[in-house]
């Protein structure tokens, strides 16, 4: 990793991912500063208490590797993710925050500040590899498959990719948790975080009623004949595939295969009503100039998929994936990330949002 003191600004949340980031691009002789982004949690007390604590251990993190701090303020700009985060709950879909995040805020906003700072690169503690061939850089699942992060990096800008380093792809996390450790960071003993930053106790469904009171109705409960089977207190408490918490008592599993906003209704079915073997996406972003005719690749239809192989056809901006084999509870609102196999690396190519499914 040749710097020659290039500027490069790594985001910066105190965790053990993006204090290695920064200390092996200092290590290696970059020019680096760090940025912190406040955002907005839960209610305003709660969430000066924690952007305060999280702010600090980013500061600790700088001081200790000798890089100045930046402190970005992004609430107001988060205000978009809220308004989509309860907007896809109020249309009955299941949405992914992280993934608009990355895109809008992360490798957006944070990177436009970075490049008006000076800085040639952005830093993430991401695990996803970035690889250069013939003057194009793709994007690639990571080292270590049980972390990877790419999925969620599917709607990014693809003209950021050049600006890119991510250089906790190439590790595995025990050996990231070894180099903070090494480096004296104080961070390698700190807790995986699976939150989403704005909702620090993961009770999505109180940020939900705070914010859009409007999706707590009750609503009746049915299977797939239409049959009523019970009352709920708001489909936003629901999500496809969901088997706990539904309070309906059938003698076999039952799971949530549909969710109607519209007529407020939840549909429980067996593990067979759940499989699929199409979807459609839309809004598909492409980190490869747009293929020109269907091909094969490998989907991933929510974070910690595997992936399944399909065919993929498009029609304008949309996507349509037809699975070798049924699929199980592809959920609107979530993503549908593509995949193609490069030897021996499964490169990104793109993805679409999940709008809807057929057998």
């Amino acid at each position: 990793m040749v710097s020659q003191r290039k500027k490069v600004f790594v985001a910066l949340s105190g965790g053990v991912d993006s204090s290695t980031t920064a200390a092996l691009l200092a290590e290696a002789g970059f020019a680096c500063e760090g940025v912190f982004i406040i955002t907005p949690v839960l209610s305003a007390a709660e969430g000066s208490e924690w952007n305060r604590h999280a702010q600090k251990d980013a500061e600790e993190v700088a001081k200790k590797l000798g890089i100045k701090l930046h402190v970005l303020d992004l609430r107001g700009d988060f205000e978009r993710i809220l308004d989509y985060f309860c907007g896809e709950y109020m249309r009955g879909r299941t949405p992914n925050p992280c993934v608009l995040c990355n895109r809008q805020i992360k490798f957006g906003r944070l990177w436009d500040f970075a490049r008006d700072s000076g800085a040639e690169f952005l830093a993430t503690g991401h695990y996803a590899r970035l690889v250069k061939q013939n003057s194009q850089v793709g994007l690639y699942e990571a080292a270590d498959a049980a972390k990877d992060q790419s999925y969620a990096l599917s709607m990014i800008d693809r003209n950021i990719l050049p600006h890119l380093i991510l250089p906790m792809g190439d590790y595995l996390k025990k050996q990231t948790r070894e180099m903070a450790a090494k480096f004296g960071l104080g961070t390698e003993q700190k807790p995986e975080s699976q939150e989403i930053c704005f909702i620090p106790d993961d009770d999505y469904v109180a940020l939900l009623e705070q914010r859009c009171p409007e999706v707590a109705r009750k609503g009746r409960i049915v299977d797939s004949s239409g049959k009523l089977l019970g009352e709920h207190k708001g489909t936003h408490r629901f999500t496809i595939g969901q088997r706990r918490g539904l309070r309906v008592a059938m003698g076999r599993p039952y799971y949530v295969v549909k969710i109607d906003a519209q007529s407020n209704t939840i549909t429980l079915g067996p593990k067979e009503e759940l499989m699929h073997r199409r979807l459609l996406a839309t809004q598909v972003n492409w980190l490869i100039p747009e293929p020109a005719s269907p091909f094969r690749a490998k989907v991933k239809i929510r974070y910690n998929d595997k992936g399944t192989s399909a065919n993929i056809s498009l029609k304008g901006n949309a996507a349509f994936v037809e699975f070798d084999e049924p699929n199980r509870a592809i959920t609107p609102g979530q993503l549908a990330a593509f995949y193609v196999q490069e030897g021996e690396n499964s490169r990104l190519v793109g993805g679409g949002w999940i709008d809807s499914v057929a057998n």
